[in-house]
């Protein structure tokens, strides 16, 4: 989701640089929103090379607003997409092999959005207020707030990704993206909202993750260990403060994003621990117990059948363990 989406043409992002060995092996990931700061691994490793070094031409291909990644990497027109939990568990639900194999966000930047002065500190503080809430999210984040937090459907209204509605009216809720609610919504209100990081409060949902179908990827599991280790090297350069290669490089593949935007969303990713999480786990890493409870908690809430298995959704073979 975003506040200002507007139509643009989606295209692949061919990041400029030398000419590419006839020996590399070409692979093409699909991003699961237009090039953004939340992508800036492996928008670093394309531009600093991190990908030819590793044997891979690859081409980085924009997603946006009407984009299906999941039915373009099982229609095999492109090798990897970018998604969620949500995104393989969903595939799995529909008996469709697809799985997850790393996760560069440990906490999705799922938030909900207030005024500030309106009495809202804490997520519980929101229980009983009106909520915008977009119709995807209905099926995915907001089930996890009925099912942990009590929330309830008469809490729901519209939303249409645009922010008239929540600037317009100061006990206005909406959702959100933590690494981007005070940058863009701050500035209309000339004060910071109040956001609400609901991986605070146990929502598990990895994000900025790798998928792909499990066939694709064990016949090709050589490229896909070098895509992924040579991304984490990319994220390590990104949350370490060097990611000025990847930000032109962003702002070449989509010119709507600006520097200042994509040096606010750092800034959040690398306070809030966004992509190491808790632990000192590899960069990319997932855990199989957080897949399960997560999993757990979708069933409770009805998302998913009990008879679903998460172990379906993922696989943490590509990964090194330690």
């Amino acid at each position: 989701m975003r506040y200002f989406a507007r139509p643009l043409l989606l295209v692949s992002t061919m990041l400029a640089g030398p000419a590419l060995a006839a020996d590399l092996t070409p692979l093409t990931y699909n991003l699961n929103w237009l090039p953004q700061a939340e992508h800036c691994g492996f928008f670093q490793a394309k531009a600093t090379g991190l990908y030819e070094e590793a044997g891979l031409d690859v081409t980085l291909v924009s997603g946006g607003p009407e984009t299906n990644v999941p039915i373009l990497v099982a229609g095999g027109a492109v090798d990897l997409g970018m998604g969620s939990s949500f995104t393989t568990m969903n595939m799995a639900a529909e008996g469709i092999d697809g799985v997850t194999i790393a996760a560069f966000l440990q906490k999705s930047p799922q938030s909900l959005v207030a005024h500030p002065g309106q009495g809202v500190e804490t997520l519980a503080d929101l229980k009983d207020r009106e909520i915008m809430v977009a119709n995807f999210s209905r099926t995915e984040f907001w089930q996890f707030l009925k099912a942990e937090h009590g929330f309830s459907d008469e809490q729901l209204r519209p939303y249409a990704y645009s922010s008239a509605p929540f600037l317009a009216d100061k006990r206005a809720v909406q959702q959100g993206y933590v690494t981007e609610d005070v940058f863009l919504l701050g500035a209309e209100m000339n004060e910071p909202p109040v956001s609400i990081l609901l991986a605070d409060y146990g929502y598990q949902d990895y994000a900025s993750t790798v998928f792909g179908m499990s066939k694709w990827l064990n016949e090709n599991r050589e490229a896909v260990e070098a895509f992924l280790a040579a991304s984490a090297e990319g994220w390590r350069a990104c949350i370490d403060g060097d990611y000025e290669p990847a930000k032109q490089a962003v702002m070449v593949a989509n010119p709507d994003h600006s520097a200042a935007l994509f040096d606010f969303k750092m800034s959040q990713m690398i306070g809030l621990d966004m992509v190491t999480g808790e632990s000192d786990l590899p960069i990319g890493s997932m855990d199989a117990a957080r897949w399960n409870s997560f999993a757990e908690t979708m069933k409770t809430a009805g998302v998913y059948a009990e008879t679903l298995d998460p172990t379906k959704a993922y696989d943490l073979t590509f990964l090194p363990s330690k």
